[in-house]
């Protein structure tokens, strides 16, 4: 793994910094509801990274954890939401099942954010024509259907 942090970021107020290795493995915006909900907008822009490119390098013991959508075994968490426990501001979503660590874009400094796809465009509430591809979960290569959408519905 290459040590040189290619880029920086932090919480809200700054308690929690982190460091990002590389590039991430992905850049687009999800549509479902739990995202939704998580990001308090009609839409999150997300960046999906390997989670060993991700470092806490200040404030690791304030950060919160919420596991979201257990698995038909109950112990398999589909999503590990982490926060700031002093000012609530999102660090990281972790995906074990994907392998792979959902960054907000917007917390990341200096990222230039590149979406190359939706997911979960079915559950959208604000329609994007960007001519990007619509999938109504996850591309194939991520475990979904791969299953396209029009864009605007």
């Amino acid at each position: 793994m290459n040590t040189q942090a290619n880029y920086s970021g932090s919480c809200f107020c700054g308690t929690v910094r982190f460091t990002l290795n590389g590039e991430p493995e992905a850049m687009a915006y999800c549509h479902c509801n739990s995202c939704r909900h998580w990001s308090a907008g009609p839409v999150s822009a997300f960046t999906l990274w390997k989670p060993d490119a991700l470092r806490v390098t200040q404030g690791t013991e304030h950060i919160n954890t919420f596991n979201k959508n257990p698995g038909s075994d109950d112990t398999t968490v589909m999503s590990e939401r982490q926060w700031c426990g002093v000012c609530g501001g999102h660090i990281c979503t972790a995906h074990p099942t994907m392998g792979l660590i959902d960054v907000p874009a917007v917390v990341i400094d200096g990222l230039t954010f590149k979406p190359a796809f939706h997911v979960h465009y079915q559950e959208s509430v604000h329609r994007i024509a960007d001519g990007l591809p619509k999938f109504s979960d996850l591309p194939a290569e991520a475990g979904g259907s791969g299953h396209l959408l029009d864009e605007v519905r």
